[in-house]
Protein backbone atom coordinates (compact mmCIF):
# COMPACT_ATOMS: atom_id res chain seq x y z
CA UNK A 1 0.00 0.00 0.00
CA UNK A 2 2.80 2.35 0.93
CA UNK A 3 4.53 1.47 -2.33
CA UNK A 4 1.37 2.36 -4.29
CA UNK A 5 1.02 5.74 -2.48
CA UNK A 6 4.67 6.50 -3.18
CA UNK A 7 4.19 5.76 -6.89
CA UNK A 8 1.07 7.97 -7.03
CA UNK A 9 2.90 10.80 -5.23
CA UNK A 10 5.88 10.49 -7.58
CA UNK A 11 3.61 10.48 -10.64
CA UNK A 12 1.74 13.58 -9.36
CA UNK A 13 5.04 15.38 -8.74
CA UNK A 14 6.27 14.55 -12.23
CA UNK A 15 3.07 15.80 -13.86
CA UNK A 16 3.17 18.99 -11.77
CA UNK A 17 6.79 19.66 -12.69
CA UNK A 18 6.17 19.00 -16.37
CA UNK A 19 3.19 21.36 -16.32
CA UNK A 20 5.26 24.07 -14.68
CA UNK A 21 7.90 23.79 -17.37
CA UNK A 22 5.26 24.03 -20.12
CA UNK A 23 3.66 27.12 -18.51
CA UNK A 24 7.05 28.79 -18.11
CA UNK A 25 8.07 28.13 -21.68
CA UNK A 26 4.73 29.21 -23.12
CA UNK A 27 3.90 32.26 -21.06
CA UNK A 28 6.89 33.57 -19.12
CA UNK A 29 10.05 33.06 -21.15
CA UNK A 30 11.29 36.25 -23.02
CA UNK A 31 11.30 34.84 -26.56
CA UNK A 32 9.86 36.38 -29.75
CA UNK A 33 6.29 35.61 -30.52
CA UNK A 34 5.06 34.86 -33.99
CA UNK A 35 1.50 35.81 -34.84
CA UNK A 36 -0.38 34.61 -37.86
CA UNK A 37 -3.09 36.92 -39.21
CA UNK A 38 -5.56 35.31 -41.51
CA UNK A 39 -7.18 38.55 -42.70
CA UNK A 40 -4.17 40.84 -43.36
CA UNK A 41 -4.88 44.57 -43.48
CA UNK A 42 -4.54 46.18 -46.92
CA UNK A 43 -1.23 48.00 -47.37
CA UNK A 44 -1.08 51.56 -48.71
CA UNK A 45 1.53 54.19 -49.49
CA UNK A 46 2.37 56.68 -46.75
CA UNK A 47 1.79 59.99 -48.50
CA UNK A 48 -0.11 63.23 -48.33
CA UNK A 49 -2.68 63.85 -51.06
CA UNK A 50 -1.42 66.05 -53.85
CA UNK A 51 -3.05 69.48 -53.72
CA UNK A 52 -3.73 69.43 -57.45
CA UNK A 53 -4.09 65.74 -58.24
CA UNK A 54 -5.27 63.50 -55.41
CA UNK A 55 -4.62 60.38 -57.46
CA UNK A 56 -0.85 60.87 -57.19
CA UNK A 57 1.36 60.79 -54.10
CA UNK A 58 2.93 64.13 -53.20
CA UNK A 59 6.50 64.23 -54.44
CA UNK A 60 6.78 67.99 -54.99
CA UNK A 61 6.80 67.65 -58.77
CA UNK A 62 3.82 69.98 -59.15
CA UNK A 63 5.28 72.62 -56.81
CA UNK A 64 8.70 72.45 -58.48
CA UNK A 65 7.21 72.69 -61.97
CA UNK A 66 5.06 75.67 -60.93
CA UNK A 67 7.85 77.58 -59.14
CA UNK A 68 10.92 76.99 -61.31
CA UNK A 69 9.80 79.23 -64.23
CA UNK A 70 9.29 82.32 -62.04
CA UNK A 71 12.63 82.06 -60.22
CA UNK A 72 15.49 83.87 -61.98
CA UNK A 73 19.26 84.12 -61.71
CA UNK A 74 20.42 87.61 -60.71
CA UNK A 75 23.95 88.74 -61.58
CA UNK A 76 25.13 92.09 -60.24
CA UNK A 77 28.38 93.80 -61.16
CA UNK A 78 30.19 96.53 -59.26
CA UNK A 79 32.42 98.06 -61.89
CA UNK A 80 36.06 98.92 -61.45
CA UNK A 81 36.16 102.51 -60.31
CA UNK A 82 38.78 105.18 -59.77
CA UNK A 83 40.27 105.27 -56.31
CA UNK A 84 39.94 108.66 -54.72
CA UNK A 85 41.02 110.14 -51.43
CA UNK A 86 39.32 112.71 -49.23
CA UNK A 87 39.21 115.99 -51.02
CA UNK A 88 41.96 115.12 -53.39
CA UNK A 89 42.19 114.62 -57.10
CA UNK A 90 42.30 110.91 -57.48
CA UNK A 91 43.85 111.00 -60.96
CA UNK A 92 47.34 111.47 -62.22
CA UNK A 93 47.69 114.58 -64.52
CA UNK A 94 49.43 112.34 -67.07
CA UNK A 95 46.53 109.97 -66.86
CA UNK A 96 44.10 112.81 -67.55
CA UNK A 97 46.14 113.77 -70.64
CA UNK A 98 46.95 110.34 -72.03
CA UNK A 99 43.96 108.38 -70.67
CA UNK A 100 43.68 105.18 -68.68
CA UNK A 101 45.83 103.28 -71.19
CA UNK A 102 48.88 105.25 -70.01
CA UNK A 103 48.99 103.54 -66.62
CA UNK A 104 48.05 100.18 -68.06
CA UNK A 105 50.97 100.39 -70.53
CA UNK A 106 53.56 100.92 -67.82
CA UNK A 107 52.02 98.98 -64.91
CA UNK A 108 50.05 96.18 -66.55
CA UNK A 109 46.87 97.42 -64.88
CA UNK A 110 45.41 100.71 -63.87
CA UNK A 111 46.53 101.53 -60.31
CA UNK A 112 43.86 104.19 -60.04
CA UNK A 113 41.01 101.74 -60.46
CA UNK A 114 39.73 98.97 -58.24
CA UNK A 115 38.86 95.56 -59.63
CA UNK A 116 35.28 94.77 -60.73
CA UNK A 117 33.21 92.57 -58.44
CA UNK A 118 30.49 90.18 -59.56
CA UNK A 119 27.87 88.75 -57.22
CA UNK A 120 25.12 86.29 -58.01
CA UNK A 121 21.84 85.47 -56.37
CA UNK A 122 18.25 84.72 -57.20
CA UNK A 123 15.03 86.60 -57.77
CA UNK A 124 11.31 86.02 -58.19
CA UNK A 125 9.16 87.33 -61.04
CA UNK A 126 6.13 88.97 -59.42
CA UNK A 127 4.33 90.33 -62.47
CA UNK A 128 4.01 89.36 -66.13
CA UNK A 129 5.34 92.75 -67.24
CA UNK A 130 8.77 92.20 -65.72
CA UNK A 131 8.87 93.21 -62.07
CA UNK A 132 11.25 91.04 -60.05
CA UNK A 133 11.87 90.97 -56.30
CA UNK A 134 15.19 89.94 -54.76
CA UNK A 135 17.24 90.61 -51.64
CA UNK A 136 18.75 94.05 -51.26
CA UNK A 137 22.15 92.56 -50.40
CA UNK A 138 22.21 90.76 -53.79
CA UNK A 139 22.19 93.99 -55.84
CA UNK A 140 23.35 96.65 -53.40
CA UNK A 141 25.86 99.10 -54.96
CA UNK A 142 25.66 97.31 -58.32
CA UNK A 143 26.41 99.25 -61.48
CA UNK A 144 24.92 96.62 -63.75
CA UNK A 145 22.25 94.03 -63.02
CA UNK A 146 21.54 91.11 -65.34
CA UNK A 147 18.61 88.72 -64.94
CA UNK A 148 18.64 85.26 -66.50
CA UNK A 149 15.33 83.41 -66.78
CA UNK A 150 14.86 79.68 -66.40
CA UNK A 151 14.69 79.43 -70.23
CA UNK A 152 18.18 81.06 -70.38
CA UNK A 153 16.93 84.36 -71.80
CA UNK A 154 18.81 87.28 -70.25
CA UNK A 155 17.78 90.89 -69.66
CA UNK A 156 19.34 94.05 -68.27
CA UNK A 157 17.46 95.02 -65.15
CA UNK A 158 16.64 98.46 -63.78
CA UNK A 159 16.57 99.04 -60.03
CA UNK A 160 13.17 100.41 -59.01
CA UNK A 161 13.71 100.68 -55.28
CA UNK A 162 15.30 99.17 -52.17
CA UNK A 163 14.30 98.51 -48.58
CA UNK A 164 17.32 97.70 -46.44
CA UNK A 165 15.10 97.38 -43.35
CA UNK A 166 13.69 94.09 -44.66
CA UNK A 167 16.50 93.32 -47.14
CA UNK A 168 14.34 93.53 -50.27
CA UNK A 169 14.78 95.21 -53.65
CA UNK A 170 12.54 95.56 -56.70
CA UNK A 171 13.89 95.24 -60.25
CA UNK A 172 12.29 95.76 -63.66
CA UNK A 173 13.12 94.15 -67.00
CA UNK A 174 11.59 95.08 -70.35
CA UNK A 175 9.64 91.94 -71.13
CA UNK A 176 6.05 90.75 -71.44
CA UNK A 177 4.09 87.60 -70.65
CA UNK A 178 6.57 86.37 -68.09
CA UNK A 179 5.64 83.55 -65.69
CA UNK A 180 4.77 85.28 -62.42
CA UNK A 181 4.49 83.88 -58.91
CA UNK A 182 1.15 83.43 -57.19
CA UNK A 183 1.17 84.73 -53.62
CA UNK A 184 -0.03 82.71 -50.65
CA UNK A 185 -0.97 84.16 -47.24
CA UNK A 186 2.09 83.81 -45.02
CA UNK A 187 -0.03 84.52 -41.92
CA UNK A 188 -1.78 81.19 -42.59
CA UNK A 189 1.49 79.25 -42.93
CA UNK A 190 1.85 76.68 -40.13
CA UNK A 191 4.87 75.13 -38.47
CA UNK A 192 5.30 71.64 -39.89
CA UNK A 193 4.13 72.46 -43.43
CA UNK A 194 6.20 71.26 -46.35
CA UNK A 195 7.96 73.99 -48.33
CA UNK A 196 10.40 74.14 -51.24
CA UNK A 197 13.34 76.52 -51.70
CA UNK A 198 14.01 77.38 -55.35
CA UNK A 199 17.08 79.32 -56.45
CA UNK A 200 20.59 79.24 -57.87
CA UNK A 201 23.04 78.10 -55.16
CA UNK A 202 26.69 78.08 -56.21
CA UNK A 203 25.51 79.17 -59.72
CA UNK A 204 23.61 75.89 -60.08
CA UNK A 205 20.55 77.19 -61.93
CA UNK A 206 17.00 76.21 -60.95
CA UNK A 207 17.86 74.12 -57.91
CA UNK A 208 14.98 72.83 -55.78
CA UNK A 209 15.26 71.65 -52.16
CA UNK A 210 12.53 70.60 -49.72
CA UNK A 211 11.96 70.96 -46.01
CA UNK A 212 9.39 71.97 -43.46
CA UNK A 213 8.54 75.21 -41.70
CA UNK A 214 10.35 74.78 -38.39
CA UNK A 215 9.48 78.14 -36.82
CA UNK A 216 7.91 81.54 -37.56
CA UNK A 217 8.58 85.05 -36.31
CA UNK A 218 12.31 84.39 -35.94
CA UNK A 219 14.54 87.39 -35.13
CA UNK A 220 18.27 86.96 -35.88
CA UNK A 221 19.49 90.57 -35.46
CA UNK A 222 20.79 90.05 -38.98
CA UNK A 223 19.91 93.51 -40.24
CA UNK A 224 21.41 95.31 -37.26
CA UNK A 225 25.07 96.18 -37.19
CA UNK A 226 27.03 94.16 -34.63
CA UNK A 227 23.80 92.71 -33.36
CA UNK A 228 22.60 96.04 -31.99
CA UNK A 229 19.47 97.82 -33.05
CA UNK A 230 20.46 100.84 -35.11
CA UNK A 231 16.98 102.08 -35.87
CA UNK A 232 13.39 101.37 -35.07
CA UNK A 233 12.66 100.48 -38.68
CA UNK A 234 14.52 97.18 -39.12
CA UNK A 235 12.05 94.29 -39.26
CA UNK A 236 13.00 90.67 -38.71
CA UNK A 237 10.23 88.11 -38.47
CA UNK A 238 11.64 85.32 -40.60
CA UNK A 239 10.09 82.03 -41.62
CA UNK A 240 12.55 79.37 -40.47
CA UNK A 241 12.83 76.17 -42.53
CA UNK A 242 15.17 73.22 -42.91
CA UNK A 243 15.09 73.38 -46.71
CA UNK A 244 18.71 73.51 -47.88
CA UNK A 245 19.75 77.09 -48.78
CA UNK A 246 23.27 78.08 -49.79
CA UNK A 247 25.10 81.13 -51.21
CA UNK A 248 23.28 82.06 -54.42
CA UNK A 249 19.85 81.17 -53.01
CA UNK A 250 19.40 84.69 -51.62
CA UNK A 251 16.40 86.37 -53.21
CA UNK A 252 14.92 83.08 -54.39
CA UNK A 253 11.50 81.61 -53.71
CA UNK A 254 10.13 79.71 -50.75
CA UNK A 255 6.93 78.05 -51.96
CA UNK A 256 4.27 75.78 -50.48
CA UNK A 257 3.12 72.45 -51.94
CA UNK A 258 0.82 74.33 -54.31
CA UNK A 259 3.81 76.16 -55.79
CA UNK A 260 2.60 79.46 -54.27
CA UNK A 261 5.09 81.99 -52.93
CA UNK A 262 5.25 82.12 -49.12
CA UNK A 263 8.59 83.90 -48.66
CA UNK A 264 11.87 85.18 -50.10
CA UNK A 265 14.90 83.16 -48.99
CA UNK A 266 17.33 85.53 -47.30
CA UNK A 267 19.70 83.98 -44.79
CA UNK A 268 21.17 80.85 -43.26
CA UNK A 269 22.38 80.06 -39.76
CA UNK A 270 25.81 78.56 -40.24
CA UNK A 271 29.27 78.52 -38.63
CA UNK A 272 30.83 77.84 -42.05
CA UNK A 273 28.92 80.08 -44.45
CA UNK A 274 27.15 77.13 -46.07
CA UNK A 275 23.98 75.32 -45.16
CA UNK A 276 24.04 73.78 -41.68
CA UNK A 277 20.40 72.94 -41.10
CA UNK A 278 18.36 76.16 -40.98
CA UNK A 279 17.42 78.84 -43.44
CA UNK A 280 15.29 81.97 -43.14
CA UNK A 281 12.85 83.75 -45.45
CA UNK A 282 11.02 87.09 -45.43
CA UNK A 283 7.25 86.36 -45.23
CA UNK A 284 5.42 87.03 -48.48
CA UNK A 285 2.86 89.33 -46.82
CA UNK A 286 5.70 91.75 -46.04
CA UNK A 287 7.18 91.20 -49.51
CA UNK A 288 3.90 92.07 -51.22
CA UNK A 289 3.53 95.30 -49.24
CA UNK A 290 7.09 96.39 -50.05
CA UNK A 291 6.61 95.62 -53.76
CA UNK A 292 3.46 97.75 -53.95
CA UNK A 293 5.16 100.63 -52.12
CA UNK A 294 8.30 100.59 -54.26
CA UNK A 295 6.25 100.51 -57.46
CA UNK A 296 4.03 103.39 -56.40
CA UNK A 297 6.31 105.57 -54.27
CA UNK A 298 9.90 104.42 -54.89
CA UNK A 299 10.31 103.86 -51.13
CA UNK A 300 8.56 101.76 -48.52
CA UNK A 301 5.75 103.54 -46.69
CA UNK A 302 6.12 102.18 -43.17
CA UNK A 303 3.52 102.68 -40.47
CA UNK A 304 4.60 103.06 -36.85
CA UNK A 305 2.67 102.28 -33.68
CA UNK A 306 5.03 104.40 -31.58
CA UNK A 307 5.50 102.04 -28.61
CA UNK A 308 8.45 100.24 -27.05
CA UNK A 309 7.75 96.53 -26.81
CA UNK A 310 9.14 93.17 -25.75
CA UNK A 311 7.96 89.57 -25.83
CA UNK A 312 6.16 88.33 -22.72
CA UNK A 313 8.18 85.41 -21.37
CA UNK A 314 7.56 83.42 -18.20
CA UNK A 315 9.75 85.68 -16.07
CA UNK A 316 7.98 88.84 -17.23
CA UNK A 317 4.56 87.23 -16.82
CA UNK A 318 5.33 86.37 -13.18
CA UNK A 319 6.81 89.81 -12.49
CA UNK A 320 3.79 91.64 -13.92
CA UNK A 321 1.25 89.27 -12.43
CA UNK A 322 0.01 87.96 -15.78
CA UNK A 323 -1.94 84.71 -15.96
CA UNK A 324 0.45 83.21 -18.53
CA UNK A 325 3.26 84.20 -20.91
CA UNK A 326 1.43 85.50 -23.97
CA UNK A 327 1.37 88.56 -26.18
CA UNK A 328 3.65 91.59 -26.42
CA UNK A 329 4.33 93.84 -23.43
CA UNK A 330 4.26 97.63 -23.84
CA UNK A 331 7.24 99.13 -22.00
CA UNK A 332 6.56 102.72 -23.06
CA UNK A 333 4.25 104.78 -25.27
CA UNK A 334 5.81 107.69 -27.16
CA UNK A 335 4.21 111.08 -26.71
CA UNK A 336 1.99 112.05 -29.64
CA UNK A 337 2.38 108.62 -31.22
CA UNK A 338 -0.30 106.60 -32.96
CA UNK A 339 -0.41 104.28 -29.96
CA UNK A 340 -0.97 107.11 -27.49
CA UNK A 341 -3.70 108.68 -29.59
CA UNK A 342 -5.33 105.26 -29.93
CA UNK A 343 -5.44 104.82 -26.15
CA UNK A 344 -2.61 102.33 -25.57
CA UNK A 345 -0.81 102.61 -22.23
CA UNK A 346 2.36 101.38 -20.59
CA UNK A 347 2.02 97.80 -19.22
CA UNK A 348 -0.65 96.88 -21.77
CA UNK A 349 -0.17 93.42 -23.31
CA UNK A 350 -0.98 93.42 -27.04
CA UNK A 351 -2.43 90.11 -28.21
CA UNK A 352 -3.88 90.78 -31.68
CA UNK A 353 -3.39 93.13 -34.65
CA UNK A 354 -6.47 93.23 -36.89
CA UNK A 355 -7.54 89.88 -35.50
CA UNK A 356 -4.17 88.17 -36.04
CA UNK A 357 -2.57 86.76 -32.88
CA UNK A 358 0.86 88.13 -31.95
CA UNK A 359 2.92 86.28 -29.36
CA UNK A 360 6.28 87.96 -29.83
CA UNK A 361 7.74 91.34 -30.64
CA UNK A 362 8.88 90.18 -34.14
CA UNK A 363 5.36 88.93 -34.90
CA UNK A 364 3.89 92.30 -33.92
CA UNK A 365 6.44 94.11 -36.10
CA UNK A 366 5.60 91.78 -38.98
CA UNK A 367 1.92 92.68 -38.76
CA UNK A 368 2.49 96.44 -38.46
CA UNK A 369 4.89 96.28 -41.44
CA UNK A 370 1.96 95.34 -43.67
CA UNK A 371 0.35 98.77 -43.27
CA UNK A 372 1.09 102.35 -44.35
CA UNK A 373 0.95 105.68 -42.50
CA UNK A 374 -2.67 106.75 -42.27
CA UNK A 375 -4.02 103.17 -42.20
CA UNK A 376 -6.36 102.36 -39.30
CA UNK A 377 -5.84 99.08 -37.46
CA UNK A 378 -7.48 97.28 -34.56
CA UNK A 379 -5.21 96.51 -31.60
CA UNK A 380 -6.49 94.02 -29.02
CA UNK A 381 -4.79 94.14 -25.62
CA UNK A 382 -4.99 93.03 -22.00
CA UNK A 383 -5.06 95.66 -19.24
CA UNK A 384 -5.40 94.59 -15.61
CA UNK A 385 -6.73 91.23 -16.78
CA UNK A 386 -9.44 92.75 -18.97
CA UNK A 387 -9.60 92.69 -22.78
CA UNK A 388 -9.61 96.03 -24.61
CA UNK A 389 -9.63 97.04 -28.26
CA UNK A 390 -7.97 100.21 -29.54
CA UNK A 391 -8.57 101.78 -32.95
CA UNK A 392 -5.20 103.16 -34.03
CA UNK A 393 -4.28 105.28 -37.06
CA UNK A 394 -0.65 104.55 -37.86
CA UNK A 395 1.88 107.35 -38.37
CA UNK A 396 5.14 107.71 -40.31
CA UNK A 397 8.63 108.14 -38.83
CA UNK A 398 7.99 111.90 -38.60
CA UNK A 399 4.92 111.22 -36.46
CA UNK A 400 2.38 112.31 -39.07
CA UNK A 401 -0.11 110.28 -41.07
CA UNK A 402 1.16 111.51 -44.46
CA UNK A 403 2.99 109.40 -47.03
CA UNK A 404 6.76 109.98 -46.99
CA UNK A 405 9.00 111.38 -49.74
CA UNK A 406 12.61 110.64 -48.82
CA UNK A 407 14.22 113.12 -51.25
CA UNK A 408 14.46 115.78 -48.56
CA UNK A 409 16.06 113.28 -46.16
CA UNK A 410 18.70 112.30 -48.71
CA UNK A 411 19.68 115.89 -49.51
CA UNK A 412 19.83 116.78 -45.81
CA UNK A 413 21.97 113.75 -45.11
CA UNK A 414 24.43 114.80 -47.81
CA UNK A 415 24.16 118.48 -46.92
CA UNK A 416 23.75 119.54 -50.55
CA UNK A 417 21.38 121.18 -53.01
CA UNK A 418 21.76 120.63 -56.75
CA UNK A 419 20.24 122.09 -59.91
CA UNK A 420 20.00 121.09 -63.56
CA UNK A 421 22.30 122.48 -66.23
CA UNK A 422 20.80 124.16 -69.26
CA UNK A 423 21.49 122.76 -72.71
CA UNK A 424 23.53 125.90 -73.46
CA UNK A 425 25.71 125.37 -70.36
CA UNK A 426 26.33 121.76 -71.29
CA UNK A 427 27.35 122.77 -74.80
CA UNK A 428 29.65 125.53 -73.54
CA UNK A 429 31.37 123.17 -71.10
CA UNK A 430 31.43 120.25 -73.54
CA UNK A 431 29.38 118.05 -71.22
CA UNK A 432 26.77 115.43 -72.00
CA UNK A 433 25.39 115.30 -68.46
CA UNK A 434 25.67 116.90 -65.05
CA UNK A 435 24.02 118.73 -62.14
CA UNK A 436 25.48 121.75 -60.34
CA UNK A 437 26.09 121.99 -56.59
CA UNK A 438 24.43 125.25 -55.54
CA UNK A 439 24.44 124.90 -51.73
CA UNK A 440 26.57 123.09 -49.14
CA UNK A 441 25.92 122.72 -45.42
CA UNK A 442 26.67 120.25 -42.64
CA UNK A 443 26.40 116.73 -44.03
CA UNK A 444 28.40 113.82 -45.37
CA UNK A 445 29.86 115.70 -48.34
CA UNK A 446 31.33 118.35 -46.06
CA UNK A 447 32.43 115.69 -43.58
CA UNK A 448 34.24 113.42 -46.03
CA UNK A 449 35.24 115.65 -48.97
CA UNK A 450 36.52 119.11 -49.92
CA UNK A 451 33.86 119.61 -52.57
CA UNK A 452 33.03 123.25 -53.34
CA UNK A 453 29.95 125.14 -54.54
CA UNK A 454 29.79 125.27 -58.30
CA UNK A 455 31.09 121.72 -58.77
CA UNK A 456 29.30 119.95 -61.61
CA UNK A 457 28.60 116.29 -60.86
CA UNK A 458 28.74 114.42 -64.16
CA UNK A 459 28.89 110.81 -62.93
CA UNK A 460 28.10 108.77 -59.85
CA UNK A 461 30.04 105.47 -59.72
CA UNK A 462 30.79 105.74 -63.45
CA UNK A 463 27.12 106.25 -64.33
CA UNK A 464 26.09 109.54 -66.01
CA UNK A 465 23.92 111.97 -64.04
CA UNK A 466 21.50 113.60 -66.49
CA UNK A 467 19.40 115.68 -64.09
CA UNK A 468 18.42 116.15 -60.44
CA UNK A 469 16.01 113.19 -60.56
CA UNK A 470 18.87 110.99 -61.74
CA UNK A 471 21.01 112.31 -58.91
CA UNK A 472 18.38 111.53 -56.26
CA UNK A 473 17.50 108.09 -57.60
CA UNK A 474 21.12 107.04 -57.91
CA UNK A 475 21.97 108.19 -54.38
CA UNK A 476 18.84 106.42 -53.07
CA UNK A 477 19.90 103.14 -54.62
CA UNK A 478 23.38 103.09 -53.11
CA UNK A 479 25.02 102.48 -49.80
CA UNK A 480 28.59 102.21 -48.63
CA UNK A 481 31.23 104.02 -50.68
CA UNK A 482 29.96 106.41 -53.37
CA UNK A 483 32.18 108.13 -55.93
CA UNK A 484 31.29 111.50 -57.45
CA UNK A 485 33.08 112.56 -60.61
CA UNK A 486 32.84 115.96 -62.25
CA UNK A 487 34.43 119.28 -63.13
CA UNK A 488 34.69 122.87 -62.01
CA UNK A 489 33.96 125.48 -64.73
CA UNK A 490 37.13 126.98 -66.24
CA UNK A 491 39.32 124.23 -64.78
CA UNK A 492 40.77 121.69 -67.19
CA UNK A 493 40.84 118.64 -64.95
CA UNK A 494 38.22 116.22 -63.69
CA UNK A 495 37.86 115.78 -59.94
CA UNK A 496 36.84 112.75 -57.87
CA UNK A 497 35.22 112.84 -54.42
CA UNK A 498 34.51 109.71 -52.38
CA UNK A 499 32.27 109.44 -49.32
CA UNK A 500 30.24 106.82 -47.47
CA UNK A 501 26.49 106.93 -47.23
Amino acid sequence: MKTKQLLITALFSFVSAFGAVVVYNHFLQDTPQVATIDNQAKASFAYLPSPKNTSQPIDFRYAAAAATPFVVHVKSTIKAEPVAFRGGRGRDPLQDFFGDDFSQFFHGQNPYRSQPQVATGSGVIVSEDGYIVTNNHVINNANDIEVVLSNNKSYKAKLIGQDADVDLALLKVEAKDLPAAQFANSDSLLVGEWVLAVGNPFNLASTVTAGIVSAKGRNLNLLNENGAQQSNTAIESFIQTDAAVNPGNSGGALVNVNGELVGINTAIASPTGTYAGYSFAVPVNIVNKVILDLKQFGITQRGFLGVSIRTVDDELAKKEGLDKPQGVYVDAVNAGSAGEEGGLKKEDVITKINGVHVNSAPELQEQIAQYRPGDKISVEYLRSGKVGIASVQLKNKYNTTAKVDDSKDILNELGVQVENLSAKEKATLGLQSGVRVIELKDGKLAQFTDIKKGFIITQIDDQPVNDTNDFLNMIKSKSGKILLEGVYPNKPMSYLYAFRK
